[in-house]
């Protein structure tokens, strides 16, 4: 479908199951266009979400960095880098290390010599990292967990809606009694930092700090949850390519590039919307259209990528806009990689010769448009 898009009609206009018509951008050129472009914003009065006009919790985690206006998305981006250092990722290595292995051994220990690979592996190592880098008891993270997995579920499927608005709810009344207690006393956590940076002045409020953690824990997990399941499918279904990487380890960062581009865990971006009347390629583009790039289409663009259905990790040119592009590229990339780096060589370390135990055909995707991620990965080892 995408490449029938990117050759008759790379800017298209679609009806969304709300009812809404939308465009969707499938040329990686056009993407990466779009992205870095100022007419088209992630923050409108066309989404229908101004101050007052959902629930208490929906306007709490609003301003968060993916939706806020582009002035408003520097100064909170220049914030929280202070907080969010690449040394601060960098020092997790080890942590992710042994949460990995942990989980790995706990799997090991069972008769059965086999596994959901997202329920067991993929899901749990995120969470578990970004609870402890933001200081949440171990005692609270099966909730995280669970609330998660059920706000995504709204975000990308709408029949979730009611039960995604509870789970938010409850997230949100969770971190006000965890942000009162850090005011009180600070501690070596990433919500203490947040709390503490400051620039000229300059401080996160506390619906700002909402926001973030929010961001933080519900986008930064499920994407890497998506990358080491996208990933292992990808590695399962090119065992050549799995081969390859067995054969020499070092090959983990070029192999998960690849991964981001051959099957990312992104479908399109967050929502754009026109902030005046755009002509566009041809096609008439009005002030509060709704507008969504296609990564999935722009990773797999032959005028970008040489034969690009091909899953190669020796892949040497690998421009891929997995993460975004421009202001609203990713803050959490550097950690999201070094996750998926830790998490697939390690149960390629421990796990050699482990495969699919159903054809790659018979597997579920979740529903919606937005996430690109496997409900299970069944695999014997």
């Amino acid at each position: 479908m995408y490449s029938e898009l990117r050759n008759n009609d790379p800017v298209h206009r679609f009806l969304l199951p709300s009812g809404q018509f939308a465009w969707i951008i499938s040329r990686y050129e056009d993407a990466a266009e779009i992205l870095q472009d100022s007419r088209f914003v992630t923050s409108s009065p066309y989404a229908g979400n101004e101050a007052g006009a959902g629930p208490p919790h929906q306007e709490i985690i609003s301003r968060n960095l993916l939706s806020v206006n582009p002035e408003d998305h520097r100064r909170l981006r220049r914030l929280i880098q202070k907080a969010f250092t690449p040394r601060m990722i960098e020092r997790l290595r080890g942590r992710i290390e042994d949460i990995s292995k942990e989980l790995l051994d706990v799997i090991q220990t069972k008769e059965i010599r086999e596994m959901d690979l997202i329920d067991d592996y993929a899901f749990p190592l995120p969470i578990i990292v970004i609870c402890e880098m933001l200081g949440v008891p171990v005692e609270d993270q099966d909730k995280f967990r669970e609330w998660s997995n059920i706000i995504m579920e709204g975000v990308n499927n709408t029949e979730f809606n009611q039960k995604s608005d509870e789970a938010m709810a409850l997230f949100v009344d969770y971190l006000h009694s965890l942000i009162t207690k850090r005011r009180s006393a600070l501690q070596e956590d990433l919500i203490s930092d947040l709390i503490s940076v400051e620039e000229d002045g300059d401080v996160l409020s506390e619906q700002e700090l909402y926001a973030l953690v929010f961001v933080l824990i519900i986008a930064g997990h499920e994407t890497t949850v998506n990358l080491i399941g996208n990933g292992m499918l990808a590695l399962l279904i090119n065992p050549d390519q799995k081969q390859l990487l067995l054969e020499d380890p070092e090959l983990i960062q070029p192999a998960i590039e690849e991964i981001l581009r051959y099957n990312g865990p992104a479908e399109v971006s967050n929502i754009r919307w026109a902030a005046e009347d755009v002509e566009y390629k041809g096609k008439q583009i009005r002030q509060g259209d709704m507008l969504f790039v296609s990564f999935s289409s722009a990773n797999r663009d032959p005028q970008q990528f040489p034969d690009p259905d091909t899953f190669d990790i020796t892949r040497k040119v690998n421009n891929h806009i997995a993460f975004g592009k421009g202001i609203h590229y990713c803050l959490g990339a550097p950690l999201a990689r070094l996750e998926g780096e830790i998490a697939i060589a390690a149960l390629l370390r421990e796990m050699p010769n482990i495969q699919l135990k159903r054809p790659e055909e018979s597997l579920d995707w979740r529903p919606g448009m937005i996430i690109r991620g496997l409900k299970e990965l069944p695999v014997s080892f």
